[in-house]
C-alpha cells in the first residue's frame, strides 16, 4: 500500500506547494486527484512516483514497478516509437525480443497512427501520448500514475485507455491519475480526492449514473460533431459499424439533441447500473 505521510513540497524558498498532504492508495484502488490549475497535483504524482522528493513528510510502500505518464511527454525524441519502447523495454529488464514484441501489442491495441517507425517527434499530440502510455505499460506496473492521460486521445482510444485502468486495477496494481473533466474522474475512479491551497481533502465517492447510447450513422458524409468532446461523454467506441457512446444520464437529452441533428441515428438508449 502507497502512503504519503504528512508530505509537503516547495522549491526553493517559495510558496508551499503542497502542505502536509496524507493519502494512501490500496492495491487495486482507482484515486482520481482533482483541483484547479497550479492545485499542486502534479507535483503531488512526481512525489508518489519518486522523481521529486518531497521538503518533508514520507512516502513509504511504492511499489518495485511504477509506470507514469506525465502531463508533457519529451517532444524531441528521435528514436521511432517501438524503438523508443524497446530501448526502454530492455532497461527495464526484458529482452530485445519480449521488448519488442510488447511494444507492439500496446501500439496495436492504442491503435497508433502514423507508423510504429515513426519518429516520436513527428507524431501528432495524441498519438505521442499513446506512445507515452504505452511506455507505462510495458511492465505490468504495481502502481500507474497518469498525469491528464486522456489528453489529446481519440475517442476509441478514450475506452482503451478506461479499459486498461480497470485491467490494472483488478489484476492488483494501483492507479492514480488526474483529469480536468468530472465525466472522466466520475466514469474510472473507485474515489475522488480534491486539492485546495495545497492540501487535499477527504476522498468523495464518485457515484454517478451512465447510459450506453448506440448510433448509426445516416449516411457515408454524416458529420461527427467530435464526441469525446461533448459534455457528459465518457466513452464513444465504434464496433461493427456503430458508435457505442457512454455518458452521464444528465446529458444524454443533449447528446441524443446532437446527434439527430448531426444526422445520426439513434438505434438504442440503454441505462447502466449506477454506481455505487
Amino acid at each position: 500500500m502507497l502512503s504519503v505521510e504528512a508530505v509537503s513540497k516547495r522549491y526553493g524558498g517559495g510558496n508551499w506547494v503542497l502542505r502536509e498532504v496524507d493519502l494512501t492508495v490500496e492495491p487495486g484502488a482507482v484515486v482520481a486527484v482533482v483541483g484547479g490549475n497550479g492545485s499542486g497535483k502534479s507535483t503531488l504524482l512526481r512525489l508518489m512516483v519518486g522523481v521529486s522528493r518531497p521538503t518533508a513528510g514520507a512516502i513509504n510502500g511504492r511499489p518495485d514497478v511504477v509506470g507514469y505518464v506525465p502531463e508533457r511527454f519529451p517532444p524531441n525524441e528521435r528514436l521511432s516509437a517501438v524503438a523508443y519502447l524497446g530501448h526502454l523495454g530492455r532497461i527495464r529488464g526484458m529482452t530485445t525480443i519480449e521488448a519488442a514484441d510488447r511494444a507492439e501489442e500496446l501500439l496495436e491495441r492504442l491503435d497508433l497512427q502514423g507508423g510504429f517507425d515513426a519518429q516520436v517527434r513527428t507524431l501528432s499530440k495524441g498519438n505521442a501520448q499513446k506512445v507515452a502510455l504505452a511506455q507505462a505499460l510495458l511492465v505490468p506496473p504495481g502502481l500507474l500514475v497518469l498525469d491528464e492521460p486522456w489528453s489529446g486521445l481519440d475517442s476509441d482510444a478514450h475506452g482503451v485507455l478506461a479499459t486498461i485502468i480497470a485491467e490494472v486495477a483488478a489484476a492488483g496494481g494501483a492507479v492514480v491519475f488526474t483529469d480536468h473533466r468530472e465525466s472522466v474522474t466520475r466514469a474510472n475512479a473507485t474515489r475522488i480526492h480534491r486539492i485546495h491551497d495545497g492540501r487535499i481533502a477527504e476522498a468523495t465517492p464518485p457515484g454517478r449514473a451512465v447510459v450506453e447510447v448506440a448510433l448509426t450513422r445516416s449516411a457515408e458524409d454524416t458529420e461527427d460533431p467530435g464526441w469525446d468532446e461533448v459534455d457528459g461523454v465518457l466513452t464513444a467506441v465504434t464496433h461493427q459499424g456503430q458508435l457505442f457512446v457512454r455518458v452521464d444520464r444528465d446529458h444524454s437529452d443533449a447528446l441524443l439533441t446532437i446527434a439527430l441533428r448531426h444526422g445520426w441515428s439513434v438505434d438504442s438508449v440503454t441505462p447502466e447500473k449506477a454506481a455505487p
